[in-house]
């Protein structure tokens, strides 16, 4: 019996309840899911009929709430600059948990946020507060987490690591412990590890004594206890290229060893691994040679 739990991030077109059908189709044991539409800002509510059929859905198909990874829409950014669009994001944010909330699931996935290259505090003289730019908007990212906690329940706030492209914050292990080391309650903050966004952002994967390297590092700074998903992709980009372009398993610059080390890993065991690689019409597939690399 595998402890491990694979999925894809699938369409919920024409209601949330059908990633549930879509992830069976693949053959999935996990999934990830948006619970509104990703490039819009409001949506409508969650109706109790929908809600039902969901629940209906993932009970008869044996998936665990834990097993689900929600992701918020892309239009939010927790570190923004601008106070204005900051109070939007944050906003949405905690729609996008209570959301979660309503569907009985644990964990919502999100990007920390970025500065856009901007400061947004100024001292009495109006005059730029001497604060690095990457701390202060980790800071405001840390703030909305816990704003947003205080006003939910039960869902934890699970920061991915980021590629580091643009002005994009989360592609350290230091920029999630800073995070996690400010948010109040730590009992629902955790960590979503992309495999893809990892090896951009400069952490090797590749071989066996890189790949401890790594995660020996990840347990020192962040701490295994807070892992709670990872995105299985592997990376058109090479190493430490900062770019954020996902490719098919083996079909990339990371190539299947690592995946195969990640099969065979017990730390990534009773926690959601999603593919989001470019393909979907292999996604089963995908997943069965993930489960081959077990044996």
């Amino acid at each position: 019996m595998s402890n491990k739990f694979v999925g894809a991030h699938c369409s919920a077109s024409g209601g949330v309840f059908n990633a549930v059908i879509n992830a069976q189709e693949i053959g999935a044991k996990a999934f990830a899911l948006f619970t509104k539409n990703q490039r819009q800002w409001v949506a409508k509510e969650l109706d109790t009929e929908t809600i039902d059929k969901f629940k209906r859905a993932l009970d008869d198909s044996g998936i665990l709430p834990k097993h689900v990874l929600p992701h918020d829409s892309y239009l939010i950014n927790l570190g923004h600059p601008e106070a204005d669009k900051l109070e939007k994001s944050r906003v949405a944010f905690i729609d996008e948990l209570q959301r979660c909330e309503q569907l009985g699931l644990d964990r919502l996935n999100f990007h920390p946020g970025s500065h856009l290259a901007k400061v947004s505090k100024k001292d009495k003289e109006n005059t730029v507060v001497m604060k690095p730019i990457e701390e202060e908007c980790l800071d405001v990212i840390a703030e909305s987490i816990n704003i947003a906690l205080d006003k939910t329940n039960g869902v934890s706030a699970v920061l991915e690591n980021t590629a580091g492209q643009g002005s994009n914050l989360g592609w350290k292990f230091e920029h999630l412990a800073y995070i996690i080391d400010r948010v109040e309650d730590k009992s629902r903050v955790g960590v979503c590890i992309d495999t893809c966004h990892m090896f951009t952002a400069g952490y090797d994967i590749r071989t066996r004594e890189v790949y401890d390297k790594t995660w020996d590092e990840f347990e020192k700074i962040v701490g295994f206890k807070y892992l709670m998903g990872m995105h299985i992709n592997d990376s058109k980009p090479p190493l430490g290229s900062h770019v954020d372009r996902h490719h098919s398993l083996g079909k990339g610059e990371i190539g299947l060893d690592a995946f195969s080390f990640i099969m065979k890993d017990k730390r990534m065991d009773d926690i959601p691994l999603i593919l989001e690689t470019i393909d979907s019409s292999i996604w089963k597939e995908e997943i069965e040679l993930l489960y081959s690399f077990e044996n």
